[in-house]
């Protein structure tokens, strides 16, 4: 960014790797441990996934990859939409956008099957992500694939996400945790649009081979009750019911673990909510998905408001903040996607704020007003955007719920145990996505553990970080997790799709040797950073403050708790 100019590279030391696996051997090989996260010397990453872009199921996603300025450890970001489909027709394995512009201007990346080129984008500047992506599609057309970022990535927040469009040209998906988006802002690079016109499908090794793997994903998928019936009907807001009936829904800023209007903001009245008003409850986010678990989310007049409507957003501005009005938490969903903020991010730091006494629980209309704060990038709308461990600090708050100064996401550790254990251990502060061992805990996929025992969750979330490691090298959804743990037929077929994109012969146990090194890679570059074992740790007041309805606290020592990484 600094010289304006792309070169090409045909990166054989990178040979073997894709999406997460990629984006992290890259940052760590490439990227000083020790170098500020918005300065020159950090890179930001773009990385398709090993089957991104064919026709395997469910495998449109992407990795984005940098140190983070929230967190300071290593981070991948993974989205999916239409760009990184398209960025893997054109032929590019990654992209590495390397120190920031000289000239103060804002640029836009433009990809083809042809190349790379940067254009000067004034006209986007201080435009938030719906209407920067209206005037990006004005000028390269209706099918291009976009991420841009919007005001929160300008000003350089260190909650600022990136908003990538989806099927319909909505920038409703987000590469949403660790504050890339401001790593994108620093670059200068406002947009990246992505044009695969003219390009050719994508070349198989083994094209009959691939065929048979993506035809034993497919029939996990459309069998498994999850990935079939559950995140079809009511998205991945079917939880908010189930966490809390388990009593694992941290409300009011984790003070407790049910929520009595949890009804109110459920996956069922969300589907019943859109259904009367004439949206569409089941909706794919990105090419070849076939469990459909996004949305479209109409306002009371029929007018799209919103889509990807998640449970950790519902749950974040619903439950953490003491609100039970399912429009309002549409409405802040909304401003986030258009501002470029993550929601979990900005979710946990306003149940903080409202700790602080800066709002009060259950006031919508001023946590909406606080995200408007934000958006305008206001003195206090800086303090909030800076995430949830840097109000915390500012207002003298004791419960701050983060881990690696990342906000803790929608399950509470204390009634969750093994996704505490993943909370406090993963490389990029805390995120469920990291070792979903909810999944278990919770839903009794691929066995049943006890979430409010200490016992086996460790080994629990090891083997989820590693296999969750492999899954977002192949750019795969991660909700395919939920169907090949309990039919391994699932798992087969994403072996076998694997080995016949690119003529290999692997087995499973290489695949997950795959994912033990992305682990090493990330843990190398954060002891670098300065994040030792020490580090993995969560906050005091979940060891010290029992959660309601069952009086309990995290207690896995951390002794235990070392031992995660022990392979």
């Amino acid at each position: 960014m600094a010289t304006l100019t792309v070169t090409k590279d045909a990166g054989e030391q990178y040979n073997g790797l894709a999406g997460r696996a990629l984006t992290s051997r890259i940052v760590k090989t490439e990227v000083d441990a020790n170098a500020h996260a918005l300065g020159k010397l950090n890179k930001l990453i773009l990385a398709p996934g090993f089957l991104t872009g064919t026709f395997a199921p469910n495998a449109g996603r992407m990795s984005f990859g940098a140190k983070s300025p929230l967190t300071g450890t290593i981070k991948e970001s993974n989205v999916g939409g239409f760009i990184g489909h398209k960025l893997a027709r054109c032929g590019v394995t990654a992209v590495i956008v390397e120190d920031v512009v000289q000239d103060g201007k804002l640029y836009t990346m433009v990809v083809t099957k042809d190349g790379i080129k940067l254009e000067e984008c004034p006209e986007l500047k201080g435009l938030n992500i719906y209407d920067a992506t209206a005037k990006l599609q004005e000028k390269y057309g209706k099918k291009v694939g976009i991420a841009v970022i919007g005001t929160a990535g300008e000003n350089k927040m260190a909650s600022a996400c990136i908003g990538a469009t989806d099927q319909d040209g909505e920038p409703t998906r987000q590469a949403g945790r660790g504050g890339l988006g401001a790593v994108m802002g620093s670059k200068g690079l406002k947009a990246i649009v992505v044009d695969d016109s003219g390009a050719a499908n994508i070349a198989f090794a083994d094209g009959e081979a691939f065929r048979a793997g993506a035809k034993k994903l497919a029939k996990a998928l459309t069998s498994h009750p999850v990935t079939s019936q559950g995140l079809p009907t009511y998205g991945t807001n079917v939880l908010v019911n189930i966490l809390n009936e388990a009593g694992g829904l941290p409300t009011r800023n984790f003070s407790e673990g049910r929520f009595e209007g949890a009804n109110d903001i459920s996956g069922e009245t969300m589907y019943e909510t859109i259904k009367a008003r004439g949206g569409n409850p089941t909706h794919a986010c990105s090419p070849g998905c076939i469990m459909r678990c996004s949305q479209t989310y109409p306002d009371k007049d029929g007018k799209m408001l919103t889509g990807g409507f998640e449970y950790e957003t519902c749950w974040g501005f619903g439950a953490d903040l003491g609100i039970n009005n399912l429009d309002d938490i549409a409405l802040m969903n909304r401003l986030c996607d258009d501002y470029g903020l993550d929601t979990i991010e900005m979710a946990v730091t306003l149940g903080v704020a409202m700790e602080a006494g800066v709002a009060k629980f259950g006031d919508s209309k001023a946590a909406i007003e606080l995200i408007h704060e934000v958006g305008k990038a206001t003195p206090l709308g800086r303090i909030l955007g800076a995430g949830a461990a840097v109000t915390g600090k500012v207002y003298g708050v004791t419960r701050v719920p983060t881990v690696k100064g990342q906000g803790i996401p929608a399950y509470d550790p204390r009634a969750v145990k093994g996704v505490g254990v993943t909370y406090a251990t993963t490389t990029m502060g805390a995120d469920h996505t990291a070792g979903y061992v909810v999944a278990t805990n919770i839903l009794g996929v691929s066995g049943k553990t006890d979430p409010l025992a200490a016992a086996g969750q460790v080994d629990l979330s090891r083997n989820f970080q590693i296999a969750t490691s492999f899954i977002d090298a192949t750019g795969l959804c991660l909700f395919v997790a939920f169907a090949i743990l309990d039919i391994p037929e699932g798992m087969e077929g994403i072996v076998e799709m694997c080995n016949a994109r690119y003529g290999w012969n692997y087995t499973l146990n290489d695949y997950l040797e795959l994912g033990k090194e992305v682990l090493r890679d990330e843990r190398a570059f954060n002891k670098a950073a300065g994040f030792g074992d020490d580090s993995d740790d969560l906050p005091d007041f979940f060891r010290n403050e029992a959660l309601k309805p069952h009086n309990v606290v995290f207690d896995i020592p951390k002794e235990e708790l070392k031992k995660v990484f022990n392979f």
